[in-house]
């Protein structure tokens, strides 16, 4: 098994993640700081920072955990709990949790929680084209022309971003949705046109609303909202 998805699947962190912990060099097995070439043999200790891993069969049995937050501006999307505000110590949950994709700090609204690290990429993979839904306030009227620009694509970091579905919903406001999550895609996109964003609150994720979800707090996905998210798993 690669050490990274070994990692992932004790539910630590997902495999991203994992990624990052062995270019650190803070992962050991048996004793000797591990690459990504590091062989993990069977019975092999692994540690993070000097501590064990704890496997699934050690968790007694506890259920992986996936919420939905509706994440207030000013809250970082970070599992690094030295950076004030991070996402982690804000739902402060029992469980080593971790956010699956990121939402800018400068912006609100819906995003997915787990402690299970190995179903992170999938729901993250380009290719699965899992939409994602905001309501997004400008400083300018939006405008028809303005909304066919945006659906179409629109150059930013280098590249040209996916069609998406606009539409207005106020004199300054429109609807988008996405299929790629880009860094601050919404607002580069938006200020190729000369407009720029006040407000940003994303409000789905696939099959998944943040409905009457208060600011600040969380819920747990229900098996329905899972199977949408995952279709064919049972595996939660």
């Amino acid at each position: 098994m690669r050490l990274n998805k070994y990692i992932s699947d004790t539910g630590f962190c997902s495999r991203r993640e994992a990624d990052q912990l062995i270019q650190q060099g803070r992962v050991t097995v048996d004793g000797v700081v591990a690459s990504y070439r590091t062989a993990l043999e069977e019975g092999a200790v692994v540690l993070v920072d000097g501590q064990a891993l704890r496997t699934r069969s050690e968790k007694k049995g506890r259920k992986h955990v996936y919420i939905a937050l509706n994440k207030p501006v000013g809250i970082t999307c970070t599992t690094e709990t030295d950076v004030k505000g991070n996402i982690i110590d804000f739902v402060g949950h029992e469980q080593r949790i971790f956010p699956v994709g990121r939402l800018d700090k400068d912006s609100e609204g819906l995003i997915l929680l787990t402690s299970n690290g190995d179903i992170v990429n999938e729901i993250l993979r380009s290719e699965n084209n899992h939409e994602k839904e905001y309501l997004v306030a400008v400083n300018r009227p939006v405008t028809p022309e303005f909304l066919a620009g945006m659906a179409r694509g629109v150059r930013i970091h280098g590249q040209m971003t996916k069609p998406c579905r606009t539409r207005r919903i106020a004199k300054y406001g429109f609807a988008i949705v996405l299929t790629q999550g880009l860094n601050r895609q919404i607002r580069l996109m938006a200020a190729a046109f000369g407009y720029r964003v006040t407000q940003l609150r994303r409000v789905r994720i696939c099959n998944i609303q943040l409905g009457p979800l208060k600011l600040g707090q969380w819920r747990n996905l229900t098996e329905p909202e899972l199977r949408g998210l995952l279709p064919g798993r049972t595996d939660w």
